[in-house]
């Protein structure tokens, strides 16, 4: 994996700590055109690797960048599922138009196969169905990770429901030639789980920050499971949503040198130069 990679947080209005800057941000990136030029700023500051979820405004964003051609060697890696998509497509289509749009195969075919899953109580056909709606807009593009959404991760954690994770890289890796990895919110917790189950040198994408923010259990056992296990760790949140200034959130964690990558997010060149070559500085240090 690359040590530094894009996220897509500041363009669907998610932002931690500020709705106000969520908001106008959701605003400033309603048009394609504008979260491309910004992806194209990443691109030049040396960026190959866009983290993003499966917004529908994705998939325009995928076409764009492959319709262009001049992102050469630019890759992906989406995580799934987008569960506000559901349920927002739910709310305005209904159950049955939902699944009309999101089915890979067709409607009688997912029908058929949702119908068998559900007679086997196949969890793990139901799951397959899922990663195969989700990655339709992905299909001329590059992605050799593929991540699941910390809202699944930690769910099936929390009812120790292990196997999926087994089932979803096995999946992904059989479908799509790539790796899985997993957003978490409790690291320390998942990634001897993982390891249990058979997933060598997981990779998990976790806030990780001076301060704590957002880190389950703490600093200490954060770095003591990056100590100790197998982990690929991609730190994400590393300002804490602005709490942290940049030099100072950057040198710490690149204190801690079995951190493999770090996504970051910004909406301006500026911003986006700055927080490349601080990592590039500090990761030489």
């Amino acid at each position: 994996m690359d040590r530094i990679m894009f996220g897509d947080n500041q363009f669907f209005g998610v932002n931690h700590m500020s709705e106000e800057k969520a908001r106008a941000q959701a605003v400033r990136f309603k048009e394609t055109s504008s979260i491309v030029k910004v992806l194209r700023d990443a691109y030049e500051a040396g960026i190959r690797t866009f983290m993003c979820t499966t917004h529908d405004q994705i998939g325009d964003v995928v076409d764009e960048i492959e319709r262009r051609g001049d992102f050469d060697g630019f890759v992906y890696y989406p995580g799934m599922p987008y569960a506000h998509k559901y349920a927002n497509a739910v709310s305005e289509l209904g159950v049955m138009e939902t699944v009309k749009q999101y089915a890979p195969g067709g409607m009688m075919e997912m029908l058929v196969k949702g119908a068998r899953s559900a007679m086997r109580k196949d969890v793990e056909q139901l799951m397959s169905m899922l990663v195969d709606a989700e990655m339709k807009r992905f299909a001329k593009a590059d992605t050799p990770v593929i991540f699941l959404q910390n809202v699944i991760t930690d769910l099936l954690l929390g009812l120790k429901m292990h196997d999926l994770f087994k089932d979803f890289a096995d999946h992904v890796k059989s479908h799509y030639g790539a790796e899985a990895g997993f957003f978490s919110m409790n690291m320390p917790m998942l990634v001897p789980v993982l390891e249990k189950v058979g997933i060598e040198r997981p990779i998990v994408c976790c806030n990780y920050n001076k301060i704590g923010f957002r880190m389950s259990g703490g600093i200490e056992a954060y770095d003591h499971a990056l100590e100790t296990t197998s982990v690929r760790c991609v730190a994400m949140s590393v300002l804490a949503s602005g709490a942290i200034p940049p030099e100072e959130a950057i040198r710490w964690i690149c204190e801690r040198p079995r951190i493999e990558s770090i996504v970051f997010g910004a909406s301006s060149r500026g911003n986006i130069q700055q927080t490349v070559s601080l990592i590039n500085q500090y990761t030489q240090a």
